[in-house]
């Protein structure tokens, strides 16, 4: 409400009842136009990962059949108006374990970025505010898990732990582990000298008042960056294990399991159970990864204002 003051100023009064809570969600709502209208791959690739997940969540409405029936009449059908993407070498129908795949991939995956990107999150992020021999000790065990490649690295973790949906969660978390811990780390030692962290700190602000407050809001645009790569990688990773015969066990379904288990069950399989597995694996990945790269040039202030 507008008012005009003895002097003649005018005056804005803004009501009571506008809470934080909803200027919060106008301010998350005109981020998220600016970042769709700010690129057109962001956006594509936004909406195929949604997609993707909306699949996941209804596959029970989506699949034509279930995974698991097998049909002997229609082994080894190629792609036909009854199965649309055709028949495994047990009958079963290639479209149907493709959506509920989907279910279990995508769980793997955003469970395992999700536990592995908040361990490297408070990783980092007291790594780098405490300094000195914590600091040292913490990046020499990192040294070490980055030595092995991911998929070696998860490879020997689900070995040793045993197969399972639980141990392939736990084997690619860690492998995420690093790279957060590293970004974060240094995102916090830049930011820690800062002039508002130090008048904190000189008004008797706690470390963990610092870190919580002061510290952590500035590393959440490079964790939401990390997430969205790590993604990628995580689904790669699911895909690779199933592939190799160490990943969720049978009969599960999974993207990767039904690439690996047709190519380790005949030598020449058909088109259709390798092109359409690896179709899906292929087009989640590269979303998610282009979808990194334009929220990475979209929360960037130095790329912002050439992306707008």
């Amino acid at each position: 409400m507008a008012s005009v003051s003895q002097t003649g100023a005018i005056r804005l009064e803004l009501p009571l009842h506008a809470g934080r809570g909803q200027k919060v969600s106008v301010n998350g709502r005109s981020r998220l136009r600016r970042f769709l209208g700010s690129s057109v791959v962001g956006t594509v690739s936004l909406g195929l990962l949604l997609l993707v997940v909306a699949t996941a969540v209804f596959a029970d409405a989506l699949a034509p059949y279930h995974p698991l029936l097998t049909d002997y009449a229609a082994i080894g059908r190629p792609p036909s108006a009854a199965h649309l993407l055709g028949t495994d070498l047990l009958g079963r129908d290639v479209l149907s374990r493709l959506i509920y795949g989907a279910r279990v991939t995508l769980l793997v995956a955003i469970i395992s970025v999700l536990l592995g990107d908040s361990i490297g999150f408070v990783w980092g992020l007291v790594s780098g505010y405490l300094g000195r021999r914590f600091d040292v000790i913490s990046q020499r065990f990192l040294d070490v898990l980055m030595a092995f490649p991911t998929l070696i690295l998860a490879l020997l973790l689900v070995v040793s732990l045993g197969s399972g949906l639980h141990t392939v969660i736990i084997a690619i978390a860690v492998t995420r582990v690093p790279l957060a811990t590293r970004v974060i780390r240094s995102t916090v030692l830049s930011t820690r000298e800062l002039a508002y962290v130090e008048a904190a700190r000189g008004l008797g602000a706690s470390p963990a008042r610092l870190m919580g407050r002061h510290l952590a809001p500035q590393c959440v645009a490079p964790l939401l960056v990390i997430a969205s790569f790590n993604l990628g990688t995580a689904i790669f990773a699911e895909a690779a294990l199933s592939f190799l015969g160490v990943g969720v066990p049978p009969p599960t379904p999974t993207w990767g399991s039904m690439l690996g288990g047709v190519l380790a069950e005949a030598f020449r399989p058909p088109w259709w159970l390798v092109v359409f597995p690896g179709l899906a694996i292929t087009l989640t990945i590269v979303a998610a990864n282009l979808f990194g790269d334009a929220l990475r040039d979209f929360l960037d202030p130095r790329l912002k204002r050439q992306v707008e």
